[in-house]
């Protein structure tokens, strides 16, 4: 069985798959910011009986990663999966978000995911052997208003991840990005608070509240229609159990659709689809969102 390190496991897609990888009988090192958050996995886990390792990893702290490396090395011998899953959103326009916003999210949704694969390399090129998967998003494939610092992360990862692909690929190491549609996860939590849309330090006056209230209220509604993120865990396990020949994976059909038409389109058919996503024409054109 494999020796499994996915980040982000608090919550969401961490904690699915995490419980998934258990239930497959691997060796699973759970890790978040805060094991003080660990309380719903280790329920879970409990529950169904499941050994899991809970470490606490702050993707934002790189100087602690080649530390965190070797320690799991020096206990389970080799790491055969590294899940690259922790993030964050800071929905927003670029002329609202401080700067502190914006490094943050890239921190964390970019470097910190870059930075702890550079850490484990050199253990994966000894195995000559690894999987390493990307929690990407659609947002890495089609940029909407008001998402911008995070779509800006997930472009910039899958960029790097398709670089590295073929960097690594000699030593028999994998890479695999995967395309969610919307999931059932708490990342837009705190930036959706009952009616508020927007946190109460977002600027009241920015001419482009209307526009980010609207994107989010959009989404907020669309929650019902979430999927569950145990899909997405267990996506996860069938992909280290794959070839490594397939780069990008669909969670979903709402996925599958997405990235088949974005890949397909030229700029023009590419730029009527994503304002047809975004349901902003009425912005673009001057208007208020009531008209």
């Amino acid at each position: 069985m494999a020796v499994v390190l996915i980040t982000g496991a608090s919550s969401g897609f961490g904690l699915e798959g995490a419980l998934a990888f258990a239930r497959n009988g691997d060796t699973v090192y759970a890790t978040m910011r805060d094991v003080a958050k660990c309380g719903r996995l280790q329920q879970a886990a409990a529950e169904e009986g499941l050994s899991l390792r809970i470490k606490a990893l702050d993707v934002t702290r790189p100087q602690s990663f080649d530390a965190f490396i070797r320690a799991v090395v020096e206990e389970a011998g080799r790491i055969d999966v590294l899940v690259n899953n922790a993030g964050i959103v800071r929905p927003g326009a670029l002329e609202d978000l401080s700067e502190s916003a914006l490094r943050l999210v890239m921190e964390t949704n970019f470097f910190g995911p870059l930075l702890l694969t550079r850490s484990l390399l050199p253990v994966m090129r000894a195995q000559r052997s690894g999987f390493i998967i990307m929690m990407s998003s659609l947002s890495g494939l089609a940029g909407l208003p008001g998402d911008l610092p995070y779509a800006a992360s997930k472009f910039a990862l899958e960029g790097a991840t398709e670089a590295l692909r073929h960097e690594i690929d000699r030593w028999g190491i994998r890479l695999a990005l995967v395309e969610a549609g919307m999931y059932a996860t708490a990342i837009f939590d705190s930036s959706m608070v009952g009616e508020a849309l927007l946190p109460s330090d977002y600027p009241p006056d920015s001419p482009y509240r209307p526009l980010v209230e609207s994107r989010l209220r959009e989404v907020r509604d669309r929650r019902s229609q979430a999927f569950h993120p145990r899909i997405v865990g267990e996506l996860f396990v069938a992909i280290a159990q794959s070839d490594g020949k397939q780069f990008r994976w669909p969670a979903d059909e709402v996925a599958t659709r997405v990235l088949g038409t974005m890949l397909a389109q030229d700029d023009v058919s590419r730029d009527q689809f994503l304002r047809m996503v975004a349901g902003a024409d009425w912005w673009s054109e001057g208007k208020n969102h009531a008209d």
